[in-house]
């Protein structure tokens, strides 16, 4: 890719970081890239509010769950999976009411199941330190030998072995709303994967990888 090219797709902010354009435009959106996307994130709460928003963000912006977050944070109880699985009829009704988040019964229905399905993957997976562990040691298990290198948007992909496998293995689990493409969109938000273009500031910032 020329010089002229890449620079429709990375910009250097007035701070003098060089972020992508979609990054770069929105405050909202800048301030998530710079201090969260891609951060590791190994907790069981932490890994179920990503991955119910993923599957929200189906069909739909990033900016539009980013600017509801907060609305989901209190419709969800701070995505406390044991309190999600207790979700009855009525907190579906309720959810269905609730024009703060996307009012949608399908993905509604999948985040409570995915709930359940989280509190039952407890002491199921062996975690680094030998203990019983859960959702994240099950979707940090997937982590790939190398990470993609992008120097532009048309070399980030969209899925990857692990991810499909990652899929798979959740869906057996009980999970739904967690096809590939979701998965990798996971894995690159709580940095398992840096898609992080080559020239940007947060290259490497994660640790998991280097620069």
């Amino acid at each position: 890719m020329t010089d002229a090219a890449l620079s429709t797709e990375l910009v250097t902010g007035a701070d003098g970081l060089v972020r992508p354009l979609w990054a770069a435009r929105d405050p909202l959106m800048q301030a998530y890239y710079d201090t969260e996307w891609g951060m590791p994130i190994r907790d069981e709460r932490g890994l179920f509010e990503r991955l119910s928003l993923e599957g929200f963000q189906s069909g739909l912006s990033w900016a539009t769950i980013l600017r509801k977050r907060p609305a989901f944070r209190a419709a969800f109880a701070d995505f406390d999976p044991d309190v999600v699985a207790a979700f009855d009829e009525a907190d579906v009704e309720r959810l269905m009411g609730d024009a703060g988040i996307v009012r949608n019964r399908a993905k509604i229905l999948a985040t409570i199941g995915n709930a359940r399905a989280t509190v039952a993957l407890r002491g199921t997976v062996s975690s680094a330190d030998g203990d019983g562990g859960g959702l994240a040691e099950l979707v940090w298990s997937f982590r790939p030998e190398a990470t993609p290198a992008p120097r532009s948007f048309a070399d980030v992909p969209t899925s990857s072995p692990e991810s499909l496998a990652l899929s798979k293995e959740l869906k057996r689990r009980g999970f739904r709303f967690v096809g590939p493409t979701t998965m990798f969109a996971l894995m690159e938000a709580v940095g398992i994967v840096d898609t992080h273009l080559v020239d940007s500031h947060r290259r490497g910032s994660s640790g998991v990888w280097p620069a």
